[in-house]
């Protein structure tokens, strides 16, 4: 058996299924948790919270089954800076999953936008402006056009 086939030379390949494998148990379990959700005041809707949620799991699902059938041969997992930098990005996106409820969507998204971008070479006050910017777009387009309310936190009036 050659190098090119043998999967123990491919280990980036292995890297790539169990994270496929990872990512595929998390769709399951969140397409399942969105499914026991009561349905809203006044029916269901064509495109809301009820279908939004099984939406995002379908497609983490297509894309886990993906990695796991066709692993990317040359990748590389990341080491050093560049893992610490992956790491300190999932730790901001869970502290900013504790606080949305409490801070509400506009000051919770300003600042985990802000941060990543910063972490990603922006100067501090150009990347929490374009966090702001996009937390407050986006709050008016949920809250406003598309009557979804996000978390008001502590602009609540």
């Amino acid at each position: 058996m050659s190098a090119a086939t043998d999967p123990r030379a491919r280990p980036s390949a292995w890297g790539d299924r169990l994270l496929g494998v990872g990512l595929l148990v998390l769709a399951v379990a969140y397409g399942w948790v969105s499914q026991q959700w009561p349905e809203p005041f006044g029916g269901a809707e064509s495109v809301g919270p009820e279908t939004f949620p099984t939406l995002l799991s379908v497609v983490l699902a297509l894309s886990s089954l993906y990695l796991i059938v066709k692993p990317d041969e040359d990748a590389h997992w990341p080491a050093g800076r560049t893992g610490f930098e992956l790491l300190l990005a999932v730790v901001i996106l869970i502290v900013y999953a504790a606080l949305l409820e409490p801070l509400g969507f506009v000051i919770a998204t300003t600042l985990a936008v802000g941060s990543l971008c910063w972490r990603m070479g922006a100067h501090p006050r150009p990347a929490f402006l374009t966090g702001l910017a996009s937390a407050v777009l986006v709050f008016a387009l949920f809250n406003y056009g598309l009557e979804l309310s996000l978390p008001e936190g502590l602009l609540a009036l």
